[in-house]
């Protein structure tokens, strides 16, 4: 049976997170988001039968593929970056955590609009300011959470953002607190931005210490990807 060893994993997951959300003292309610991008549709069935519930994917073919292929009722997130013509692809997606730039966030609400239900989105934050990473600057998010209020084919859930490599905690500690500080802002100017989505398999107990609700785990649950 593939991924045999994923309850044992996710019970050591969600310990550790419990610790690191007792150690931040934020009392938010954590949300594990298996991504399952890579590996194949046997990785997002084993997770809905280890009682996971949201699944993630960085392409949108590679998930409207898996989406045909298991029978369970997962919530679906979009991880990846996006193009904006693939954003008629979504109606499978609960949740986009990658709205890097005024015109994707454009091209998503207009396809709310079209549909007649919003686009449920994250904005990413490029908080660690590396060239290699896409996303808003901190320095944009007010002004660009102003003018998003005029866009009703989106809704604004909080912040997604991604911190570096291998990098020292301190570093780490650092960018999850900008992107709490942006979701904050987010929040002040009115959207219902309650989540934050950051930390991956390497990184999430310093995430779920700064505020993270959803984290982003992959090998931890699942092993090494495929080659």
């Amino acid at each position: 049976m593939p991924f045999q060893d994923l309850s044992d994993r996710l019970a050591a997951v969600r310990e550790t997170i419990e610790r690191a959300r007792q150690r931040g003292g934020r009392g938010q309610e954590v949300r594990i988001v298996a991504v399952t991008k890579t590996y194949g549709p046997d990785a997002p069935m084993a997770a809905w039968q280890a009682g996971l519930r949201d699944v993630g994917e960085n392409r949108v073919q590679e998930a409207v593929t898996k989406m045909a292929a298991v029978r369970a009722d997962l919530r679906w997130h979009l991880i990846g970056h996006l193009q904006r013509n693939k954003v008629k692809q979504l109606d499978g997606f609960r949740l986009v955590h990658s709205m890097d730039s005024p015109r994707l966030a454009d091209a998503l609400a207009a396809y709310g609009d079209a549909r007649g239900r919003p686009v449920d989105v994250l904005m990413q934050v490029n908080v660690s300011g590396e060239g290699s990473k896409g996303g808003y600057g901190p320095s944009s998010v007010e002004a660009e959470g102003e003018r998003l209020h005029r866009l009703p084919g989106l809704i604004v859930r909080g912040v997604m953002t991604m911190a570096p490599f291998d990098a020292p905690a301190a570093t780490l500690r650092s960018v999850f607190a900008g992107a709490r500080r942006c979701a904050e802002q987010l929040s002040a100017a009115g959207h219902p931005a309650t989540e934050l989505s950051m930390g991956m398999s390497g990184d999430y107990e310093i995430a779920v210490e700064e505020g993270a609700t959803l984290v982003r785990l992959g090998t931890v649950l699942f092993g090494a990807r495929p080659a």
